[in-house]
């Protein structure tokens, strides 16, 4: 990483206004084949965001196909081999555990701290020879054929011409609102809570797990070494069940008290590692991530309910397709680009179907609720191809066809 001090060049290949996921990914794929990169991060240390840590296996497998996955792994990447379902409408013995590995050539989930994955990908982009900052302020982007950045460092002014700006700055992008892109969201369905636990012993740390029981969602992904992000959703009538001083402690003791799930009791005294965030759920997109001269990826462009933790796996996807773009075409054009429009529009959709089909599945309670899923179950037992909208959230939204996702799939789902 270069001191904000020194001589800033004049024109670059690509300017990435966020240094996360995206932007850093990004610019070390593109550094790597040669392009003169710049990343822009406002933060000074990646911060904990509570979400953002569970690769599903088609994004590792994208990671893979951008020549990131050692990186990935690198910053504590730990695989995941098995997953466990719990319903309320089936007794718990009768619980559904897959194994990833029947899922071969396709690998595994990966998981780990969001920060560190940020880090890794920053510090790679660096390596290859991409020009970094860090604790960046006052970002101005002028789209265009020949489009430009501003931006302090440190006190010091820059202005920067780019073949392209590609926009990874997050779900509150400065970037889509200087450009005045309207941002349209879903209604919210409901609440989900985050927790990272530490010094846990007594849970297997290659079993992932989901459910719904005693009018919870819950989810825990362990991270290796004794680490687990659990996760618990509700409805929208109690914002406040897990904030303040005692939020985590609240947490932790209800995702213990889940006497359908066996072993949860090993969370009950666990060692705090993070913030307990509450936040609500719902899809929200941009009409296109492409403008002249301007290129959104990651939740500046719009993400996807958290509900089916897809987030990781869609940048990577958009890192992967556009850099295959922007390596293979000569000139960058809002006409170039509309591949990468185009798949990711599609891509979105049948994951904000899928997302909203979870959300009615396994984050609604009450007696219907709980007899729709006992409904869905058995009908599943006849027609195995009602499991595959679910199926999307791991083995990508493209493997499957388009009726997984039509309104007569929704009907056949919902009962």
């Amino acid at each position: 990483m270069i001191d904000s001090r020194d001589a800033v060049e004049q024109d670059y290949d690509v300017v990435c206004v966020g240094g996360g996921i995206g932007g850093s990914g990004l610019a070390g794929v593109l550094a790597r084949s040669g392009l003169r990169c710049l990343v822009l991060e406002a933060t000074a240390e990646f911060p904990d965001r509570t979400k953002g840590e569970w690769i599903a296996p088609w994004g590792v497998l994208d990671a893979a196909k951008a020549g990131l996955l050692d990186v990935v792994r690198s910053a504590r990447g730990h695989e995941i081999l098995r997953h466990t379902t719990y319903d309320d409408s089936q007794p718990s013995d009768e619980a559904e555990t897959i194994d990833f590995r029947a899922f071969a050539p396709l690998p595994p989930p990966l998981t780990q701290r969001h920060p560190d994955l940020c880090q890794a990908l920053f510090d790679h982009a660096a390596s290859v020879g991409a020009t970094m900052h860090r604790s960046v302020t006052a970002v101005v982007v002028e789209s265009g054929s020949a489009p430009t950045v501003q931006f302090n460092a440190n006190g010091v002014e820059h202005s920067v011409r780019a073949r392209l700006v590609v926009a990874a700055d997050g779900r509150n992008s400065t970037v889509r609102r200087q450009l005045g892109l309207e941002l349209h969201r879903d209604e919210p369905h409901h609440l989900f809570s985050g927790l990272l636990v530490d010094d846990i012993t007594e849970w297997p740390e290659d079993l992932q797990l989901i459910g719904t029981a005693d009018e919870v969602h819950f989810l825990a992904f362990p991270q290796g070494q004794g680490r687990v992000r659990l996760y618990l959703g509700w409805g929208l009538d109690d914002r406040h069940r897990f904030t303040g001083a005692e939020g985590a402690h609240r947490f932790a003791e209800r995702f213990a008290a889940l006497d359908r799930v066996p072993g949860v009791e090993a969370f009950r005294d666990a060692a705090v590692a993070s913030p307990c965030s509450t936040y609500s759920n719902e899809d929200a997109w941009i009409d296109s991530p492409v403008l002249d001269g301007v290129v959104f990826v990651g939740d500046a462009a719009g993400w996807n309910d958290p509900i089916i933790g897809q987030g990781l796996a869609i940048t990577f996807r958009d890192i992967r397709v556009l850099s295959e773009i922007l390596l293979a075409e000569r000139e960058w054009t809002a006409a170039t680009l509309a591949p990468y429009a185009e798949e990711r529009g599609e891509r979105m959709r049948r994951l904000r179907f899928t997302a909203a089909w979870s959300s009615v599945l396994r984050n609604e309670f009450g007696p219907e609720p709980l007899a729709r899923r006992a409904r869905y179950r058995a009908a599943v037992a006849v027609r195995p191809e009602l499991a595959m909208t679910s199926a999307a959230a791991f083995v990508g939204p493209d493997q499957l066809p388009a009726e997984a996702f039509s309104p007569t799939r929704w009907v056949e789902l919902v009962g």
